[in-house]
């Protein structure tokens, strides 16, 4: 099918298209609001059910502490299996609330609620002093367990398909139908797809006992692509036409024969594109099948919120009449806005593919409504918004297109009021409720995204329960302020303004998820091919010359004023961003990176680059210190002198660039000895910052063996500091090296990786925590300093997360770095390889093997195939004693009493690099922070990916000497200070005092 344009399309002037395109509807709109008014007076009138969600929602808003905690408490606390572990969550989230405030301004179930949580909370603050309130903690806690129970059942219309059916039953008669959403969100493993597909599948069986002769007239189903498929993801199209479509044709062909609406539902912005190919996929499939071709209950829903959404519409439109067939669409304002904001800042995107503004979204959604309308010949349209206004819009467009049969959705427990309302002023009007059906286990990632989306200070149905907000105020045009401040800025420049100056914009990056970029990246790659220019080893004969050179240019260098040193930098890293595909495809074929690896490396150096920019002219800044009248002070950092730097392999361009940047922009000549492995990344590197201003006198490039280069740099006498990222022995023999030099001290920066462990308690999710591990763990083949290395469970759920853990490595691909769908690539070389398997067999020695991915036979003399091993209980941790630099992770159980004694076990490790914790009881972040001998801790998240200036990177003990990379401290290391006193009342006396000054 035809391309979307880039999400990365003109803000400004989109929204004037999408203006100028319902400008009919503007011309009318005091008809809309008429209408709109007369709704909106109603439901205010009319408050929401009491224990509905609406309600919740109005007495615990997300901007409070209660909010917060009731939210994590519903999520959370019935997914824990041990009573130990539930009641320190309980404890630690009531204690960040006042339950007692809400038990007098609530009403119904939320003031039960309060009171019940109101008790809790005191009786669970006082079990450690009160002997009766221990007695009586887990009782307490299971009747506030109880509470949360019924709480959360309120978002969920029935436990499965036979309840959901019996409760659906008592509004047919009022002209409303259901859509399922069977609670299938992204799989990870394809045990997860096949629950998920049987699932859909049981329901379609249920739903075809009651089906009607329409199929707009019956109940139908909502289901996930992605629940479906553990790799729905673009790079693997090809993967999807074998698994997931012929799946998703027995489904959609079995929805036909119940007669009942198949609905595929609302994926990611990444996604879009997938989503219409499959989409193309499945009706040509079903072409093929006479009994479907007049089957008209097949659609999808579209996102209002993302800005290419008006050309999803033309989209289906133009696939409804390729294979001649009328589509359901069913628009939607959008689920994850808050994730895709984010995913946009942390790749570095152009802009943001989803709208920032709430005006802007509902604009949209009007420009949408009219496209989908006016094609009513091959579209089915359904309408879902809890906006009153904007249902208003979409009655007055209808209209004017001669449409009737168009349907409104509401979300069951948000859209209670609204049903009653439009119940008795449209009586005619199709409604339907999109209606989630499944277990509390499941309920997680539904749960949070409609609390966040409907709790929100800008959500409708959060302003429509204010009743400090006037009823006029929610019916103006979707037009925006341009005044205001509330706009986001763009994805590169979240760091934010200073003095009205951006502080430093991050680097640019692209969607991987784009075919353009994988064509760019692609072309990139074969011209990389032919750049294979050797780069010859540097001798001692060369070593000699650049130091000599060396020592005549410093001087000058130093004197060079640090901002015209600093705009080298920023020179360098415009040059390097606007390269992003060469600079990558170069990682990709000396370094044998994966693509999104080789991308991150890119930006990591431009922001390396930038960020020592900025920071060395902040530090370098002379400071007036206090003194006596007639005195004056002066500190100043000066250059060290020569630096040593010596990079490793596994980040040749990032962390080479950033040691190499560090020194040249504090005044000093810099040695630059990259890995052996990859010296043409680093030929290229220094070249580049040649260009852009640092004399070649200053910064040499000396690539060559450790023995014959790296030896003789250290023994150099002129060498005034090294910074160095590899193994503890090579640190260690530099530390020895060093010492033995006569002459001044020469400080070594070291940065020497770690046995990084992640902590798994009961409360987390575990899905979430087998993301942050595959990631953490096995991206990059392992070869990461801060790749997770080490596991902790609570034993309470090893074997769930084992289970995800085996499932999701069953779907890790292996292959070339330069093949899009490759997740885990070669190491690095030969050598690398047979240290690992000489590890990997004596760590079978002492530990239970579990799991591995796949590895095809081309790949075994390679690759590392990503592995999982069971060492034991946390007493077992004493037996490792070593990093493997690679895709091996070993686990480790602990019981709930022995979490206190997790940081005396981890500290006696030795290392102190990177700590993760999956938990929801928030006091533990606090708790491993003050304990743990760590330098980088991450809660819910994996242990890799620090971002220049946000997470300075480095660690103590066997980890490194700090300071931290990227961080404010680590220029202090490549300079020395000078301070300068001058007595100013030398000359006869101090005048200023004589003369009633300061002095």
């Amino acid at each position: 099918m035809p391309r979307l344009c880039s999400p990365e399309i003109l803000h400004d002037a989109l929204l004037t298209n999408l203006t100028a395109e319902v400008a009919d509807l503007f011309a009318n709109w005091p008809a809309v609001q008429a209408t709109a008014q007369r709704w909106l007076l109603a439901l205010r009138e009319k408050p929401a059910p009491v224990g509905s969600v609406q309600r919740i929602m109005v007495d615990y808003p997300l901007t409070g502490d209660e909010g917060r905690a009731l939210m994590r408490l519903v999520e959370a606390l019935l997914r824990i299996p041990d009573r130990a572990t539930a009641l320190d969550f309980m404890t630690d989230q009531l204690a960040r609330g006042r339950f007692d405030l809400h038990a007098v301004s609530a009403e119904g179930i939320s003031k039960l609620s309060s009171h019940a949580l109101d008790f809790a909370q005191k009786c669970l603050n006082a079990r450690d002093r009160n002997l009766l309130a221990r007695w009586t903690s887990f009782p307490i806690a299971d009747v506030a367990a109880k509470v949360l129970e019924h709480m959360g059942t309120q978002f969920v219309f029935a436990h499965d398909i036979d309840g959901a059916m019996k409760r659906a039953g008592g509004r047919k008669q009022a002209q409303t139908w259901h859509s399922f959403d069977m609670l299938g969100e992204g799989a990870r493993t394809m045990a997860d797809a096949t629950r998920y597909t049987d699932a859909y599948r049981a329901a379609i069986f249920r739903l075809r006992r009651d089906a009607d002769s329409s199929v707009m007239q019956c109940d139908g189903i909502s289901i996930k692509l992605s629940a479906l498929e553990p790799r729905y993801e673009p790079a693997h199209a090809e993967q999807l036409q074998r698994r997931l479509l012929p799946v998703l044709q027995d489904l959609a062909l079995e929805a036909c024969r119940a007669n009942i609406h198949l609905t595929l539902d609302s994926e990611e912005s990444w996604r879009l594109e997938l989503s219409l190919d499959v989409l193309d996929a499945l009706l040509e499939r079903l072409s093929r099948i006479p009994e479907t071709r007049t089957w008209t209950g097949l659609g999808l829903a579209v996102q209002a919120y993302q800005t290419r959404a008006p050309e999803v519409i033309d989209a289906v439109a133009a696939l409804a009449r390729k294979h001649q067939r009328r589509l359901m669409v069913r628009l939607v304002k959008g689920a994850y806005w808050d994730s895709e904001i984010k995913r946009a800042q942390e790749l570095g995107l152009a802009t943001y593919p989803v709208f920032t503004q709430k005006h802007e979204t509902d604009l949209c959604y009007l420009a949408c409504a009219q496209r989908m309308l006016a094609a009513s010949d091959v579209i089915q349209s359904a309408f879902a918004t809890h906006n009153p206004l904007s249902l208003s819009a979409v009655q007055f467009l209808a209209t004017k297109y001669g449409v009737s049969d168009w349907e409104w959705q509401g979300l069951h427990g948000m859209a209670d009021t609204m049903l009653d309302v439009l119940d008795k002023d449209q009586p005619t009007l199709r409604k339907r409720i999109y209606a989630p059906v499944g277990a509390h286990e499941n309920l997680l990632a539904y749960l949070v995204r409609r609390l966040l989306e409907n709790g929100a200070n800008t959500s409708f149905v959060r302003l429509l329960a204010d009743p400090s907000t006037p009823v006029e105020n929610l019916l103006n045009l979707p037009v925006g302020d341009k005044t205001s401040n509330s706009v986001l800025p763009a994805p590169t420049g979240w760091l934010g303004f200073e003095n009205n100056k951006l502080q430093r914009p991050l680097a640019r990056g692209l969607d991987m998820h784009e075919e353009l970029s994988r064509d760019g990246l692609s072309k990139a790659f074969e011209a990389a091919k032919k750049r294979t220019t050797p780069v010859a080893d540097a001798t001692a004969e060369m070593l000699i010359a650049a130091r000599a050179s060396a020592m005549v240019a410093w001087p000058k260098w130093e004197a060079t004023p640090v901002a015209d040193r600093a705009n080298m930098l920023r020179r360098a890293a415009a040059e390097m961003e606007n390269q992003l595909d060469d600079w990558a495809a170069d990682l990709v074929l000396e370094a044998h990176k994966s693509w999104p690896d080789a991308i991150s490396e890119v930006r990591e150096a431009v922001d390396f680059l930038r960020y020592y920019a900025n920071e060395a002219e902040r530090v370098l800044a002379p400071v007036s210190l206090p003194g006596p009248t007639g005195e004056s002070n002066m500190l100043r950092l000066t250059s060290r002198g020569p630096i040593a730097c010596i990079s490793p392999w596994n980040f040749p361009l990032a962390i080479f660039i950033g040691q190499v940047a560090a020194a040249v922009v504090c005044g000093n000549p810099v040695f630059a000895k990259p890995a052996e492995q990859t010296p043409k990344i680093a030929a290229r590197a220094v070249a580049l910052l040649h260009r852009c201003g640092v004399p070649k006198d200053i910064l040499h490039c000396l690539p060559g063996a450790r023995e014959v280069i790296g030896e003789a740099l250290i023994a150099a006498p002129e060498i005034a500091g090294v910074a160095f990222t590899g193994s503890v022995r090579t640190a260690h023999h530099l530390a020895r090296a060093l010492a033995a030099k006569s002459g001044p001290l020469t400080p070594l920066i070291a940065e020497t990786g770690g046995i990084n462990v992640m902590i798994v308690d009961s409360t987390a999710l575990l899905e979430q925590a087998t993301d942050a591990l595959i990631e953490g763990a096995f991206r990059s083949a392992g070869q990461r300093c801060s790749a997770t290395r080490l596991v902790l469970v609570q034993e309470d759920v090893a074997e769930p997360l084992i289970a995800l853990l085996r499932g999701a490595m069953a779907e890790l691909n292996l292959g070339a770095g330069e093949d899009f769908t490759t997740d885990v690539g070669p190491v690095i070389d030969a050598a690398a390889h047979a240290m690992l398997r000489r590890q990997i067999d004596a760590l079978g020695t002492r530990a239970k093997y579990l799991a591995a991915a796949p590895c095809p036979p081309e790949f075994e003399n390679t690759h590392i195939a990503p592995s999982l091993w069971d060492i034991g209980d946390i007493d077992a941790m004493q037996n490792v004693k070593e990093e493997i630099f690679g895709p091996v992770l070993q686990l480790a159980r602990f019981t709930a009493a022995q979490w206190d004694d997790l940081p005396q076990h981890i500290n006696a490790l030795g290392y102190g690099l990177t700590l993760g914790l999956h938990s929801r009881i928030d006091s533990r972040a606090d708790e491993l922070e003050q304990r743990c001998r760590v330098g980088n801790i991450y809660i819910n998240r994996s242990t890799i990916g620090a971002v220049v200036g946000v997470q300075p990177f480095g660690g103590c003990g066997l980890s490194g000497t700090g300071f931290k990379a990227g961080g404010p401290n680590y220029l202090l290391r490549f300079c020395s200070e000078r301070t300068l006193t001058i007595n100013t009342a030398a000359a006869g006396g101090n005048a200023d005092l004589i003369s009633g000054g300061a002095g």
